[in-house]
């Protein structure tokens, strides 16, 4: 007889432990991606070919829950090529349903993001492309980092 409860007992077990698992996701909390916008970028000291500027970034938070935010990186491409970058491990709280500004520094190398502009202008287009990716990490056991991402144009006319 025992060894036919053992075979029932684990698919029980099993099936329950399906049961709680599906139960949490259906009712686990709900996230809405955090806006992350940039507010000023100072350039602090640089040559012709790396500067170093301090960007300042608001996120804000539509979740009714707080963001412990742990640290931030970013990168900035232009025409698909990476001319700036940052990493911050500055640790902040965004409270919930609030917003919170947070500052970084930022290297770049606007000689090659110049020599982008050249090119592009001896192809007389009235744009260049640029894409801002990076993620926030967050303290946080159902979720570790937030990706964000913008695209779009400078114009150059």
């Amino acid at each position: 007889m025992r060894i036919r409860e053992m075979p029932i007992t684990r698919s029980l077990l099993l099936a329950l432990l399906s049961a709680c698992l599906t139960a949490c996701l259906l009712t686990g909390p709900k996230f809405v991606k955090p806006n992350v916008t940039v507010v000023s970028v100072q350039m602090l000291r640089g040559n012709f070919l790396q500067q170093s500027f301090l960007a300042k970034f608001d996120i804000q938070n539509p979740n009714d829950r707080a963001l412990p935010v742990t640290g931030v990186h970013a990168e900035l491409n232009v025409m698909g090529e990476r001319i700036a970058s940052g990493v911050s491990n500055q640790a902040f709280v965004v409270p919930a349903q609030g917003t919170t500004g947070f500052e970084m520094t930022i290297t770049a190398n606007m000689a090659l993001a110049l020599l982008k502009l050249a090119r592009t202008a001896d192809q007389h287009a009235n744009s260049i492309d640029y894409e801002m990716t990076g993620a926030a990490s967050l303290d946080l056991p159902f979720l570790h980092t937030v990706p964000f991402h913008e695209s779009g144009a400078f114009a150059l006319r």
